[in-house]
């Protein structure tokens, strides 16, 4: 057993009962020690004014008329891995084989509209990364493009950096992209990353690994001095600069007031990146049709999920794929429903997978 507080402690089987529980209403499977679990109890049971553990399981049992109780209770026990390019080879593989051969595909269709899903973003670096990958895959589109020189840079800090991984000119580079019309979706279970997602606010800390012609294309720096309310204000990346006086004023990377080694600054996408992604609340084995993709990316997502919702969340992906989309997971990661007609391809050691164009939803040889 675990003393929780004074007075209240929680049995092995408790908490043996509670993984069960936030398995069949997510899918998801607690891989935390038992220490670890019943501290996060504790500290959950003191602050929502819980008497015991028994009372916190039938609120989460209860969670169809409380949606919001479940994930909060997640938020913090959830092993969650996020950064910006954090799996370069297959940002790389984006915007260098899959991107030419989508257009090659569409081109001939007049106005083209490329779909992209980031399932399970959790606080959004990766959606934000994909829109750079696009961006430097696609110059002119969206009022993002290198025409500054920004794409050598980010090329030369590539080769030397795994945290780059944004593509180099390649195929991709020469289309005229005035015609494409962009939509990047994110999608996770916690609200509270979400919140963070749309807020589109970073600390500087966390984007140590990208070129610093990319920040300076794609961020604006919110100065030391930067209020609560000025960061609070930033919410949706519509304020590129969220005042222009005092210490509230947003600064652009490398400018005279903002030098790239201040501890306390925090970068906002800017809002023609921002424009890019839309963010939702989502529970991916019980998920909402969003609609068709040309590429989802479901990165480190498998690993928290039992078997069966493995198997259950690849078919839904492949519904969810537009006949040749393409399926991103990490290199960890293998395909763990067989029967379903996915082709594999590599690119430059990044193994990605493409629904056959005649495929539609059916499973296949």
């Amino acid at each position: 057993m675990h003393r929780l507080m004074a007075g209240v402690t929680i049995l092995e089987h408790e908490l043996s009962e509670l993984r069960l529980l936030v398995e069949r209403q997510t899918g998801i499977l607690l891989d935390c020690p038992n220490s670890a679990l019943a501290a996060h109890v504790a500290d959950y049971l003191e602050a929502h004014e819980l008497e015991s553990p028994a009372a916190l399981m039938a609120r989460l049992r209860a969670s169809d008329q409380e949606p919001a109780f479940l994930p909060a209770f997640l938020d913090g026990v959830l092993n969650v891995n996020t950064g910006f390019f954090r799996h370069p080879g297959a940002m790389n593989a984006l915007a260098r084989q899959v991107i030419p051969q989508l257009y090659a595909r569409k081109s001939d269709d007049g106005p083209t509209t490329l779909r992209i899903w980031s399932a399970g973003c959790s606080t959004g670096e990766e959606a934000y990364s994909i829109a750079m990958a696009l961006c430097e895959a696609l110059p002119g589109g969206n009022g993002n493009g290198n025409g500054n020189g920004n794409g050598k840079d980010v090329r030369e800090k590539n080769a030397n950096s795994r945290n780059g991984g944004i593509a180099d000119s390649g195929p991709a580079a020469s289309h005229a992209t005035k015609d494409w019309s962009i939509h990047i979706v994110g999608s996770d279970l916690l609200p509270s990353a979400i919140e963070v997602a749309e807020r589109g606010l970073y600390p500087q800390s966390g984007l140590t690994g990208l070129p610093p012609a990319a920040i300076r294309a794609c961020f604006s720096k919110i100065g030391n001095g930067a209020s609560n309310g000025a960061l609070n204000g930033a919410s949706n990346g519509s304020q590129e600069s969220s005042s222009t006086s005092g210490s509230n004023r947003a600064l652009e990377i490398g400018s005279p007031n903002g030098t790239n080694g201040s501890s306390g600054a925090h970068l906002l996408v800017k809002p023609r990146l921002r424009s890019l992604v839309t963010f939702n609340t989502m529970n991916l084995t019980k998920p909402v049709y969003i609609g068709r993709f040309d590429c989802i990316f479901c990165m480190d997502v498998l690993p928290h999920l039992s078997r069966v919702q493995r198997t259950a969340l690849m078919e839904r992906l492949h519904l969810y794929l537009e006949p040749g989309g393409y399926l991103f997971l990490s290199q960890t990661e293998k395909l763990c429903a067989p029967n379903l007609n996915f082709r594999s391809e590599t690119y430059d050691g990044y193994t990605f997978h493409r629904k056959p164009l005649a495929a539609s939803a059916a499973y296949g040889r």
